[in-house]
C-alpha cells in the first residue's frame, strides 16, 4: 500500500506549481542517471565455457572453421551502422534455445557471438544462452563491432 500512497503524494505535488517543478527536476535527474548507468555496462573478461577471440582471432576462426555461424547479438537498429559479412542478426532479446535451433540445428556446430564491444552486454547474454541450451563450440568476440571498425576490417551496411 506504500506504493499507492507514494503515487497520491506525487499527484498532490504535481498540482502545486513549485512542487511540480521540483518533482519534474527530480524525475528528469533520476532518468538521466539511469541512462548514464546503462552506458556503463562492461562485459566480463571471460565467459566460462566460451573461447574468447579478438578481431584477428575472428579471422583465424573463420579461416579454420568454414561452417562457423557468426551471430550479431545487437538490436536491429545497431546493425544499420554496419555488420560483419556473413553474420546473422539474432538480437540477444530474441535469443532462446528455439531461435538458436532454427539457425544452428546441431549443438556441436561452432558459433561466434559479437555485439558492439566491451560496453555492450548483448553478446555476453547470447553466449550464455547458447551454453545453457547445450551448444558446445561457442566463440565470443568481446571487442565486437567497435574493435572490428577500429582495425579497419571490412563490413557491410544494410
Amino acid at each position: 500500500m506504500l506504493f499507492g500512497t507514494q503515487i497520491k503524494v506525487a499527484v498532490m505535488m504535481v498540482r502545486q506549481p513549485i512542487l511540480r517543478i521540483f518533482f519534474v527536476t527530480v524525475m528528469a535527474t533520476s532518468l538521466a542517471g539511469l541512462a548514464r548507468a546503462a552506458d556503463k555496462v562492461i562485459a566480463p573478461d571471460t565467459i566460462p565455457g566460451t573461447t574468447k577471440v579478438d578481431a584477428e582471432g575472428v579471422l583465424d576462426v573463420v579461416e579454420k572453421i568454414p561452417h562457423l555461424v557468426i551471430i550479431d547479438a545487437r538490436i536491429r537498429q545497431d546493425r544499420v551502422q554496419g555488420y560483419i559479412e556473413g553474420s546473422v542478426s539474432l538480437p540477444d532479446v530474441d535469443t532462446s534455445c528455439e531461435s538458436l535451433k532454427k539457425i544452428i540445428p546441431r549443438k556441436s556446430s561452432p558459433v561466434l557471438f559479437y555485439c558492439n564491444g566491451p560496453k555492450c552486454g548483448r553478446s555476453v547474454s547470447s553466449s550464455r544462452h547458447a551454453l545453457a541450451c547445450g551448444y558446445t563450440q561457442v566463440y565470443w568476440f568481446r571487442g565486437g563491432f567497435e574493435e572490428w571498425k577500429q582495425k579497419n576490417y571490412p563490413f557491410l551496411k544494410e
